[in-house]
């Protein structure tokens, strides 16, 4: 499973959360997943799976690609990448390639190599995509340039999107030829809840009694929201409690703490692996739109609003609009965003949300399973297997 994770941890925090799914019975699968962030070893691995971590980019706010810490030169960069992810995969003939998101990978550094490990090893290739990528304009030109529609045509057996037709169709909205349709499964969303452990780490001793929270994904370009939440009136009686996200620069974490030192209900809490407890017993969330977080907002039931990323995509925005108008959460424009804004809104109430279960989909991770099981059953695999139980 490879990730190219360049800015947050969805990319890796989907690929982990397939991976348990395979690794687990009847599949039992053994899983090698390639990272590029540096964090992806903060996370349990589930047994049976490794990692292996790339040197990592970073993406500035214009979209551009920079090594992290590795000098100036990201074309050597690229190449490092994409010679250590050949070797995974020349060393580790695998049945299943499963990789998220960008078919040739960030800057191009998986290029030929899903057809290569075809030819090699017999592997069945699939690319994962969410449901939503960005304004189908900028998606149309994107995919032209990169000429995705060819790399997944030589390289990928399969297409599979996390999501759902009812909040998105992904293959009209960005007009995918017969080929790529043809290729094409709309998996459903993957339920975050069925992670192992999800919501099990106990909360920080320092929260006590009702709280709203706040959470801005990885918090590279979160502290705006951040600080307006720190700044904004919270309901009587309750707290407030952000998220840093690990990689929100240093003099942000250190405004915040500051704000929070002048106020008794704020608490300001750095990175964690697991938010899943902290939004379960949240009375309302207030966050970014990444796909996960707002995956896990959903699945949880949580009253939630979300201050989407509108550059340099507008996939937060489009998804988030169309939950919304769903009625299952609510959103704010951040260029609306403010104190009062904010503050108008963690006093606003319950306003009693429907069911998202019975008008979403969260069987995604069910229905991958069963793929996968149907594609290994007919012929011999790489790798040893044990016997799955007779009652699994």
């Amino acid at each position: 499973m490879y990730s190219h994770d360049t800015m947050g941890l969805g990319h890796i925090r989907r690929n982990l959360l397939i991976a348990q799914a395979l690794a687990s019975p009847p599949i039992r699968a053994e899983i090698l997943l390639i990272s590029g962030i540096r964090q992806a070893g903060s996370f349990a691995l589930p047994p049976g799976v490794d990692l292996l971590t790339l040197p990592a980019y970073r993406k500035d706010a214009d979209g551009r690609y920079h090594p992290h810490a590795l000098g100036n030169d990201v074309a050597a960069l690229v190449r490092l990448r994409a010679s250590l992810i050949r070797a995974a995969l020349v060393q580790f003939p695998s049945d299943l390639l499963i990789v998220d998101n960008v078919p040739q990978g960030a800057l191009g550094e998986l290029a030929g190599l899903p057809a290569e490990a075809r030819r090699l090893a017999g592997t069945r290739c699939v690319l994962g995509l969410r449901d939503v990528l960005d304004h189908p304009g900028a998606v149309a030109r994107q995919w032209r340039r990169q000429r995705n529609a060819e790399a997944i045509a030589a390289g990928f057996d399969h297409l599979w999107v996390y999501g759902e037709t009812a909040v998105y169709d992904t293959a009209s909205e960005y007009g995918f030829d017969d080929a790529l349709r043809g290729k094409l499964e709309q998996i459903g969303y993957l339920d975050p809840l069925e992670h192992h452990g999800a919501g099990a780490t106990a909360l920080p001793r320092e929260i006590v009694g009702p709280y709203s929270l706040c959470v801005v994904g990885g918090g590279q370009d979160g502290w705006q929201l951040a600080e307006a939440f720190a700044r904004s009136r919270f309901p009587t009686g309750e707290q407030g409690v952000i998220v840093c996200g690990m990689r929100m620069p240093e003099d942000r974490r250190r405004l915040l703490a500051a704000i929070a030192a002048g106020r008794p209900n704020l608490r300001v809490l750095d990175f964690v692996t697991d938010p899943i407890a902290l939004m379960r017993e949240a009375r309302q969330v207030v966050a970014m739109g990444g796909y996960n977080t707002v995956m896990e907002l959903l699945a949880l039931g949580c009253r939630a609003l979300i201050v989407p990323r509108v550059r340099p995509r507008l996939e937060q925005w489009i998804r988030a609009e169309r939950l919304a108008a769903l009625g299952l959460i609510d959103v704010l424009h951040p260029d609306a965003l403010s104190v009062q804004a904010l503050g108008q809104w963690l006093a606003s109430g319950d306003d009693g949300r429907p069911d998202v279960r019975t008008r979403l989909r969260f069987d995604g991770l069910a229905r991958i399973r069963h793929r996968v099981q149907q594609w290994l059953a007919p012929g011999p695999s790489h790798f040893q297997k044990e016997t799955p139980d007779a009652n699994a």
